[in-house]
């Protein structure tokens, strides 16, 4: 009776299997035993869902950088709702600034995008439905938890779960370029890029620098000592810029990692022209300041150079850069006694060098070499040149005996031959 009894409960499942198939039910995992035994047999099992999931970076991973790629895939099934939510964080969405302020005006490093806490990051779902990506860039110092659903075809479903973590930096390190958006320069202007701290990986910095021109120029970044309490970098190019040259610079600094627990605070960018070809020659010798532009002269000036019996009052030879003008400027010397202020002067290094209207040496100008390393001109000549002087100009000196050099200021990228200046670089 017993075996009689098992058996005829597993015809009847079997039939009952049976006749849900055919009434177009859906069986799964049937199964009859043909021996012996009590068992009953195993109807309606439930199939795992076929989907699976992989998730980049994978679950369990150190802490990333925020601009590191971070993604989730179905395979064999599609994403059905897809969630990336921080829950909290610190400083340093980039926005894609400018001369080290981020879009809107607020200061270099300053928290300006990412999905707030318990706000779920912006994302991009693939056309099959496949994988998902964040569309907006996270924050640093926070964690995301994954969530929502993926499912096969079926209708099975699998959750998404786990989180992504990205590191805190031990200090967010800004970075300000020279030249603001919009602006028009001259012909020897050097990017500069200056951090507020040091930069130990400079080769992972400079990775992510590049300069794009409207016509093919050759340059190279060139690493100085650190100023100004940071590093700083340079990008020369091998000759001067062609005249109507647009340019884009641009710093993707934000999650790059600087070494020694510094990350950099935000991108940069800028876009500037450059101007007229104005290239101004300076021979001690001749008593003249020449003035070349687009190739033609346009002007000569009687001036009165350094001293040239005194080696710390000559006007140093090398190819200076015009960096700032002032219609009234006070100049002071300790060690020479002097305490003036001097109209229409333009500045060409930061060792104190200026060309700028001197009427007390009106009578030598053009004549001998009396200043104290600045160019002296007339008043009217001063002014006509501070009226054509740009930012960027090369200024070329020749005839002293003392050479330009790093120790004469911030630009003295031009002292340096071709060579020379491309082992600067760190890549």
């Amino acid at each position: 009776m017993t075996v009689g009894m098992g058996m005829g409960v597993r015809r009847l499942l079997l039939a009952i299997a049976v006749a849900l198939v055919g009434g177009a039910g859906v069986v799964t995992g049937v199964s009859v035993e043909d021996g012996d035994g009590d068992g009953v047999a195993e109807i309606l099992a439930p199939r795992p869902p076929r989907v699976s999931l992989s998730y980049t970076p994978a679950q369990g991973s150190a802490p990333i950088s925020p601009t590191e790629q971070i993604k989730v895939t179905a395979t064999d099934g599609e994403l059905r709702e897809v969630a990336l939510t921080p829950s909290g964080g610190s400083a340093g969405a980039p926005s894609g600034g400018s001369a080290g302020t981020p879009s809107g005006g607020a200061p270099a490093g300053t928290p300006s995008g990412g999905a707030a806490a318990g706000t779920p990051v912006r994302g991009t779902l693939a056309p099959d439905r496949r994988s998902w990506s964040p569309a907006e860039p996270l924050r640093y110092g926070t964690t995301y938890t994954w969530s929502g659903t993926a499912a096969d075809a079926q209708g099975k479903t699998v959750p998404l779960t786990g989180t992504v973590t990205t590191v805190k930096p031990s200090k967010l390190v800004r970075g300000t370029l020279n030249i603001g958006d919009g602006r028009t320069v001259g012909v020897a202007t050097p990017v500069q890029l200056q951090f507020s701290g040091h930069v130990t990986d400079r080769a992972a910095v400079e990775r992510a620098l590049t300069v794009t021109a409207s016509v093919p120029t050759e340059g190279s970044w060139g690493w100085l000592q650190d100023e100004s309490g940071g590093s700083r970098v340079h990008w020369r190019t091998k000759d001067y810029w062609k005249p109507g040259t647009k340019v884009t610079v641009s710093a993707k600094l934000f999650g790059v990692s600087y070494g020694d627990g510094a990350y950099g605070a935000t991108d940069l960018s800028t876009t500037f022209t450059i101007g007229r070809a104005q290239v101004t020659r300076a021979d001690v010798t001749s008593h003249q300041l020449v003035v070349i532009r687009d190739g033609k002269q346009v002007a000569s000036y009687p001036a009165s150079y350094g001293l040239d019996s005194d080696p710390n009052r000559n006007t140093r030879s090398g190819v200076h850069v015009i960096t700032e003008k002032f219609t009234d400027k006070r100049m002071v010397s300790q060690q020479y006694g002097y305490d003036v202020m001097e109209k229409w002067a333009v500045r060409m290094s930061n060792n104190g060098e200026f060309i700028h209207a001197n009427p007390a040496t009106t009578g030598v100008q053009g004549s001998t070499n009396v200043s104290h390393g600045c160019v002296n001109l007339s008043t009217a000549d001063a002014k006509a040149y501070y009226d054509s002087a740009m930012y960027g100009d090369p200024v070329e000196v020749s005839g002293s005996g003392v050479k330009l050099s790093a120790r004469d200021g911030d630009i003295w990228v031009w002292t340096m031959d071709w060579a020379a200046w491309q082992r600067l670089s760190s890549l």
